[in-house]
């Protein structure tokens, strides 16, 4: 097999990286008092919209946001699979709930961003004013239908689209790797040749435990960074070599 028909589907939030992108943001730069006051009031979009507001009414800018998340770690191990997996032709993108401009920063200060051919999230622009704005995915005035995805992204529905375009040219095998309750769609959509990397005593993996029915992919557990480098890299070798 061809490297190309590998497809890598990570998540990013305590997969790629090992914390939360938005609460290392409202815990970093204080603003966890008012995000806790906010957090029954507003869908999560919204509230972290309201986060970057306040923090440029506070005289934040866009690049001391950047340098705090620059001091997120990326496993080192992580940062290997990536390259390697890159290196030997796979195809790989994001699919999150996090949003953009966190997870490009984060990505190109571990040098690692031109590794992902796309980064599907929350999307996010600087507005006039100098003030990072972050929107839903989906548009929260019409439902996308999935009782199992928050409103503002259903995962499943973006690996259908992967999968439309896909078997446009071709069949592909796709690697999955994920770890919250918000990965659990997107694992069902998955076919008998694919692979799912639950990371091990988190919601994804629990839920796959209590329904292995449901899933039709094969299920690789990993518990750090080391493991999740070691793992993927096997699984693709395994591939190539099966013709």
């Amino acid at each position: 097999m061809m490297a190309g028909k590998i497809l890598i589907v990570f998540d990013f939030d305590r997969t790629l990286i090992d914390d939360d992108s938005d609460r290392w943001v409202v815990v970093e730069m204080g603003l966890t008092h008012l995000f806790t006051q906010l957090r029954r009031t507003l869908p999560w979009n919204t509230l972290l919209d309201r986060m970057m507001e306040e923090l440029h009414s506070q005289g934040k800018t866009v690049e001391d946001i950047a340098e705090c998340l620059k001091r997120i770690p990326l496993h080192p191990r992580v940062i290997a699979a990536i390259k390697s997996a890159h290196a030997l032709g796979c195809d790989l993108k994001v699919l999150s709930d996090a949003n953009q401009f966190f997870i490009e920063t984060i990505l190109k200060h571990h040098g690692v961003l031109g590794c992902f051919s796309e980064i599907v999230t929350n999307p996010t622009f600087v507005d006039g004013e100098g003030r990072l704005r972050i929107f839903p995915y989906h548009d929260l005035t019409s439902s996308h239908g999935c009782n199992l995805c928050p409103p503002n992204l259903c995962k499943g529905l973006v690996i259908e689209h992967f999968q439309t375009n896909i078997s446009e040219n071709g069949k592909k095998i796709f690697i999955y790797l994920g770890d919250g309750n918000g990965d659990f769609c997107p694992t069902l959509k998955l076919d008998e040749g694919d692979y799912v990397m639950p990371r091990k005593n988190f919601p994804l993996w629990e839920r796959i435990s209590n329904s292995s029915l449901c899933i039709k992919a094969k299920v690789h557990e990993w518990s750090n960074g080391e493991q999740l480098e070691r793992i993927l890299l096997q699984l693709i070798d395994t591939l190539l070599k099966t013709r």
